[in-house]
């Protein structure tokens, strides 16, 4: 859909598809906010939050394993002119093998990505030693807690090998801090995006997209503005989050093998 990017600039890229996009950058622009220098965008897709962090300031880099959404994040930087948002392929799996990326990163962004990794450990250790000491991990992934928003993908089945699809439910508290602490990692925050409104919404999209993507899409994009809600509303129902969210530190003694 780069026509759209090329209509409505930046915030196109966060409404083109699943309609979480959008809370993710809402939890993740005011934390980045509190940040600068140098971004690694593990997971990028199609690249959003990448462009999004270089138009805030950030030299950015996002790495895809899937050539074609490399292709599609560089033409969406060069639309909206995120000349510092650069991107390239790499199977995050293997992230270790990328020397040229160690202690290099001030902020590493992972958002929803870790879940499709078997070796979710080595990941996060992998990520550790991506960071520069007191350099910022921010992280977004499904919670466990939460209950399913339909049936596929939520719910299963997981995939028992690394096709693309989830391989774990989700994720609690423990788990990221156990990850983090293992990784060499001391947890700043927990929290949780994407409340009972937005997982609504994006039930609808999910139906209405069975029948026809793109009708689908367009059925459902004036309902995008009710997550706005979401904050008062979770409060008062104590709904849920669909993801839970962590913001974690490298320290300035650490030391990652």
């Amino acid at each position: 859909m780069n026509w759209l990017v090329r209509t409505l600039g930046f915030p196109a890229t966060l409404i083109h598809g699943d309609t979480l996009v959008w809370d993710r950058w809402r939890w993740l622009k005011p934390r980045l906010r509190k940040h600068k220098g140098r971004l690694l965008d593990v997971g990028c897709g199609s690249g959003s939050f990448t462009i999004g962090a270089a138009r805030m300031g950030y030299d950015a880099f996002g790495l895809s394993w899937d050539e074609r959404n490399q292709h599609k994040a560089e033409q969406r930087a060069a639309i909206v002119r995120a000349k510092s948002a650069t991107f390239d392929v790499c199977d995050v799996r293997h992230l270790e093998s990328r020397a040229d990326l160690l202690s290099k990163f001030d902020v590493v962004i992972c958002l929803e990505t870790i879940e499709h990794i078997l070796k979710d450990q080595k990941l996060m250790l992998d990520i550790a030693a991506c960071l520069r000491p007191g350099g910022t991990l921010l992280l977004t992934t499904p919670n466990k807690t939460c209950p399913a928003i339909g049936p596929v993908p939520d719910d299963g089945p997981l995939s028992t090998f690394e096709d693309g699809g989830h391989v774990r439910r989700g994720y609690v508290d423990s788990n990221l801090r156990t990850l983090s602490e293992v990784a060499g990692l001391e947890v700043d925050e927990i929290s949780y995006c994407s409340g009972y409104l937005s997982q609504r919404v994006t039930y609808l999209l999910r139906m209405a997209s069975r029948m026809n993507r793109i009708a689908g899409w367009v059925a459902v994009l004036p309902l995008r503005i009710l997550p706005i809600a979401d904050p008062v509303l979770t409060r008062l129902s104590r709904w849920p989050g669909y993801s839970i969210c962590l913001q974690a530190h490298k320290p300035f003694s650490a030391s990652i093998s």
